[in-house]
């Protein structure tokens, strides 16, 4: 089967396509790789064609793909058709192709990808059987540690193979890439709170909806909207104390990876972005909030320019938090 990986990864997600282009190729080439792997969990997590039980089959039949165990075409015989706008059933459908990719890399650092994708399906399959039972800010770091969490490690683990001074900075780097990976997926939460809810889940905990006197269904109760905007902004404030480790992380990346740097904060600053215009925004409960791409192409542009510079990212993350 003849795959084009960059054009799957594009497809299922511009923000990652757009850092992993930017990385020096062998580095791109590996991250992409692995990144698509996770894409064909992220599917059988997500899909609304399959109910919960099924799901947790095909991440186990997954895990023994990854493991050697059984073929690919196992699991591709087993899909079935995607709903309408499931972006991530093209990386599902290429699973064989793209795990024999991986499987040519060199020995460590497949194996570096392929724990951690491992890990993370696990993970993944252990939440969808257990529902969406969130019911403190534990059980919600819990979620997003096995779905995000993982990838901050596998990330850096990948740079430090292609790195000297990445490995002699991974001591301090793993726990804030642990961060940067919370960070990202609390945003995504934020971003994605109404399309779950339609799909039957919701990851605020109820911790944070007991605490005004709502439910989490009454989230997205227009008459409720006070309160709701009360709980958001919790989530807000939240991803912004992961945010603030995971630019940190990219502090101390060293200068001279300049194209690990940009790939690193443009997602973070994207994401600092998106809180600044959910903050207190109580139409985030009817849709997406997205940053216009005008705004995309702006932040892209001065960070090319200027990310090399420390000083210059902290003041510039402080410009997007408050500009309105």
């Amino acid at each position: 089967m003849s795959v084009d990986y960059w054009q799957i990864l594009r497809d299922t997600s511009r923000t990652f396509y757009l850092s992993m282009r930017r990385l020096p190729a062998e580095i791109g080439m590996s991250l992409g790789l692995a990144y698509l792997m996770l894409r064909v969990s992220d599917y059988l997590e997500d899909t609304e064609t399959l109910e919960p039980c099924r799901k947790v089959e095909l991440l186990g039949l997954w895990e023994q793909v990854l493991s050697g165990a059984v073929p690919a075409e196992n699991l591709q015989r087993e899909l079935g058709p995607p709903a309408d706008g499931e972006h991530d059933y093209q990386a599902a459908e290429a699973a064989g192709a793209i795990l024999e990719w991986v499987r040519s890399l060199p020995g460590t650092l497949r194996a570096i990808i392929l724990r951690h994708v491992v890990a993370s399906t696990r993970g993944m399959a252990r939440w969808v059987a257990r529902g969406p039972d969130i019911e403190t800010e534990a059980d919600m770091d819990d979620y997003m540690h096995e779905v995000a969490g993982r990838v901050g490690y596998l990330s850096t683990e990948v740079f430090a193979f292609h790195s000297p001074m990445v490995r002699s900075r991974i001591h301090t780097l793993m726990p804030l890439a642990r961060e940067t990976g919370l960070a990202l997926q609390t945003v995504n939460i934020i971003r994605g709170l109404r399309k779950d809810y339609e799909r039957g889940w919701i990851y605020v905990p109820r911790s944070f909806c007991r605490e005004v006197g709502i439910s989490r269904r009454e989230l997205f109760d227009p008459a409720r909207a006070d309160q709701a905007v009360m709980v958001l902004d919790r989530l807000v404030a939240k991803a912004e104390r992961h945010l603030e480790a995971a630019i940190s992380y990219v502090l101390h990346l060293p200068r001279g990876l300049y194209q690990i740097r940009l790939a690193c904060i443009w997602p973070l600053l994207f994401a600092v972005r998106t809180l600044a215009i959910s903050r207190g925004n109580a139409k985030v409960f009817e849709r997406e909030i997205k940053v216009p791409r005008r705004e995309i192409e702006r932040i892209v542009r001065h960070s090319a320019l200027f990310g090399w510079s420390n000083r210059w990212i902290r003041t510039y993350v402080q410009m997007l938090q408050q500009q309105p």
